[in-house]
Parts: structure tokens; C-alpha cells; sequence
């Protein structure tokens, strides 16, 4: 990969998969195949690689297993493929956060691109007002930040190559799709123009008409370290990263938040 994320976490690129080096525990892949994301897409019946993407939940050092388990927090690795759905970019279909037992709300994701070039697509709610919707823009080493509630996507803005991120979130993590699904997907579509540049389409059966393109910021209300890997960050100072399992711990940083 082109960044190192400092956790032996490799990709398989002949399986969309993930090898785990000594010291690191991992799961096997799940994989999210077309007909899981069809009913999001802007033609969903259109053809695209097959799996789309793989995800793999609860990695870590050996040596972090406890510490990873007392502070409910869990580090993810996910892979997507290149290529284009239809019209579309390569990406997920679309979710809110479920609660979470542990804490009794929805919780945030703290997302690190690892290769490729990525869009971290969000907004507000996936009620027919969605409030602000955003898209950043990210590169191998920028860090995303989604806020707790808030509906969001992951796209794969370069078709010739995989895309990778490391993502950190709560253990009892769990996805809502209920409403994106309701709506045909999320607020906005990521088609390719000509060029291969994103060219946001509207989705007619949400009440929207603004999108609001930006690059990765710096979040010192949280305590994210643009220089430190994210993985690393919780290696050195494991409390730094407790908001994203307790994110009542941050409540002010939430109030007017912007990614």
C-alpha cells in the first residue's frame, strides 16, 4: 500500500482480501456482492465488479485484544475494488450508525485512507430533509471524521485501482439501512463525467439542492493527530480515541459540526 498505517494489515489484491502479519489478529473478509447494494444505486441493474467491496471487522495487535475489548472500541479494514458501477463510482450503499447498546446512541467513525484516492460522502440524517451534505475528498493518510447520526458512504473515486481505509468505531457496532434504502440510496449520486471527475447527481426523492465539496480538516475538539496513523494513535494514547465509543465524552464537538 502507499501509506503505512504502522499495524501489519496487507492486501490481497487477488481476493479483495487482507493478510495479517505476526502479532496482528484478523477475521475472515466479508464481502458485499452487487445484489446487497443494487437497491442504492443510481441504475440498479447495472453491471460493476463483483465483490464490491470487503470488509474486515476486529483487527488488531495481539497485544491491544484487551484493551481494545474494555474501551468497546474496534478497528476495521476494508477494501474496494476498482472498476465502476454503471455510472457510478465504486461504493458502498449507504447507512446511519445503529445505536449502540453501550452507549445508548449512534455513534461516530473515524476513517484513515490507506491507498487510493476516496470521497467520504455524508449528511445530516436520511430523512427526505437531510440537512447539509458534504463530500470530502481524501487521499492515503487523511483522516475523515462521520458524526454520530449521520448518514454517509464510502466511494472509490479512481477506477483503476483498489481503494483501502482503516476505520475505527464501537465493538457493538451495527448498520441502519432502512431509510437509505427507502429513498433509492443517499442524497446524492456519484456518477464519472468524461474525465473521471465526480459529477454529483440529485436524488429527486430527497428535499435537497446543495452539496458542499471539501478536502479533510483538522479536528482538535477530538484530539486526532494528522501526523500519527490512527491505529498508532490508539497504540500510544488509547484514551485519545474513547469518543468514538463514548461520544458524549466530546458533546460540544458535535453541536456544529462540519467535516
Amino acid at each position: 500500500m502507499t501509506f503505512d498505517p504502522m499495524i501489519d494489515v496487507r492486501l490481497a489484491p487477488a481476493s479483495l482480501g487482507f493478510d495479517f502479519g505476526s502479532g496482528v489478529f484478523g477475521p475472515q473478509c466479508e464481502f458485499r456482492r452487487m445484489n446487497d447494494i443494487r437497491s442504492s444505486l443510481f441504475e440498479p441493474n447495472c453491471s460493476g465488479p463483483d465483490p464490491v467491496y470487503a470488509i474486515a471487522m476486529d483487527v488488531g495487535k495481539v497485544s491491544h485484544r484487551d484493551e481494545l475489548s474494555s474501551r468497546k472500541l474496534l478497528f476495521g479494514v476494508v477494501a474496494y475494488a476498482s472498476g465502476k458501477l454503471g455510472r457510478e463510482f465504486v461504493r458502498s450503499q449507504g447507512h446511519v450508525h445503529a445505536i449502540s447498546r453501550y452507549c445508548q446512541c449512534s455513534t461516530p467513525e473515524l476513517l484513515e485512507i490507506w491507498q487510493g484516492r476516496a470521497v467520504v460522502y455524508m449528511q445530516e440524517s436520511a430523512a427526505d430533509d437531510p440537512g447539509r451534505c458534504f463530500a470530502v475528498e481524501a487521499k492515503p493518510g487523511d483522516k475523515v471524521v462521520v458524526p454520530p447520526g449521520w448518514a454517509h458512504c464510502v466511494i472509490n473515486v479512481d477506477p483503476s485501482e483498489v481503494m483501502v481505509f482503516g476505520a475505527w468505531c464501537v465493538r457493538d457496532y451495527g448498520f441502519d439501512y432502512r431509510a437509505v434504502r427507502a429513498h433509492g440510496g443517499l442524497a446524492w449520486f456519484p456518477l464519472s463525467d468524461e474525465s473521471r471527475n465526480v459529477k454529483w447527481e440529485r436524488n429527486p426523492t430527497y428535499k435537497v439542492d446543495c452539496i458542499v465539496k471539501t478536502r479533510p480538516r483538522e479536528y482538535p475538539k477530538l484530539n486526532v493527530m494528522r501526523e500519527i496513523p490512527i491505529y498508532e494513535q490508539f497504540s500510544r494514547n488509547p484514551e485519545s480515541l474513547q469518543w468514538i465509543s463514548d461520544p458524549a465524552k466530546v458533546a460540544n464537538a458535535w453541536q456544529t459540526f462540519e467535516p
